[in-house]
């Protein structure tokens, strides 16, 4: 179909405006819009109960996590379940502030805790820092399960875009290590698969295209070869089976449609539960636009849906467990 006209609109405003597409702007430059969009977009975000920071260690110093908490709790309330979520923005911009409202939406929309981990940024940092801090917020948030007052069996890990792409990065580094347990894998437009459109294909200036990919990847990666690194792209792990189900959305107007939609198929090949939607006529970020974009809205309460489903299946299988 034809770019939804919430899209068709909000791209012309950026034709009209002259806006230059963050690759060709510095790294500064690019960083300070990328921020500056998504607020325009989003605004200040859902208040929500309670946010809080804490540190842990990571492999290259102290790493910041925010803590969303959505309503009160008590000492004698059930541990409660969480999802650790990674902003997108390529490995190279992003941040705890860009990630924000998104995590603030779905810690309503779920009633779970969601935690945020700033982590290294390439091209400062390239690949596999991002992957590697993750991976020790996400050991850190099982460890101290019961401190946060989460349960460990109740943890998903999510992202968008290259956000995702550490999500489903972090899957198979637990399969590999045998822990922590994650519950579900929430991956939105997720880069699995390191490659480029063709020329001819994307080249909308004022929508993320063929040009944008190129750019993350040339900084994320230092090296050509590990592009085959299934950390760096998950399409290429040898198997996906044993891993956590999936709700995998695209959109339309992406040129990471493609991988992501193959990536929902091939673990759905490999025995995983997979659930993959597509936003018809969205372009790529509409799920962290919901101020302009009446489908980023309804693609959050559609993850929501999903977590909140995988949750509740976690409890009842408990609580069935202890009966018995």
């Amino acid at each position: 179909m034809p770019l939804h006209p919430q899209a068709e609109a909000m791209r012309a405003r950026r034709a009209a405006a002259g806006t230059p597409p963050l690759y060709t702007r510095t790294l500064a430059e690019a960083r300070a819009a990328d921020l500056a969009d998504l607020r325009a977009a989003t605004g200040s975000g859902e208040e929500v109960h309670h946010v809080g920071e804490f540190t842990v260690d990571g492999p290259g110093g102290p790493l910041t996590l925010r803590h969303y908490r959505p309503k009160p709790r008590t000492e004698t309330d059930p541990p409660g379940p969480a999802l650790l979520y990674l902003y997108g923005g390529g490995w190279a911009l992003g941040s705890l502030e860009t990630g924000d409202p998104v995590c603030r939406a779905l810690a309503n929309a779920t009633g779970a805790d969601v935690l945020a981990v700033g982590y290294r940024h390439a091209p400062e940092h390239r690949f596999p820092a991002a992957v590697h801090d993750c991976w020790a917020a996400l050991d850190q948030i099982a460890r101290r399960a019961t401190e946060l007052g989460l349960d460990p069996a109740r943890i998903a890990v999510g992202g968008d875009s290259a956000g995702g792409n550490l999500a489903a990065a972090l899957t198979l580094l637990a399969r590999e290590r045998g822990g922590p347990a994650i519950l579900h894998q929430l991956l939105v437009y997720p880069n699995t698969d390191h490659r480029v459109p063709p020329p001819g294909t994307d080249e909308d200036p004022a929508l993320f295209n063929r040009h944008s990919v190129a750019w993350y990847w040339d900084h994320y990666l230092a090296d050509p070869a590990d592009a085959a690194n299934p950390l760096a792209s998950p399409l290429r792990a040898p198997s996906l089976a044993g891993l956590p189900p999936a709700t995998v959305i695209t959109a339309e107007y992406d040129p990471l449609r493609d991988e992501g939609e193959e990536y929902a198929e091939a673990l759905r090949a490999a025995g995983v539960p997979v659930e993959l939607r597509r936003y018809d006529g969205m372009p790529h970020g509409f799920f962290a636009m919901p101020g302009v974009l009446d489908d980023g809205r309804a693609a959050q309460l559609f993850a929501a849906e999903r977590l909140v489903s995988a949750y509740q299946a976690a409890r009842q299988a408990a609580e069935d467990g202890v009966q018995r």
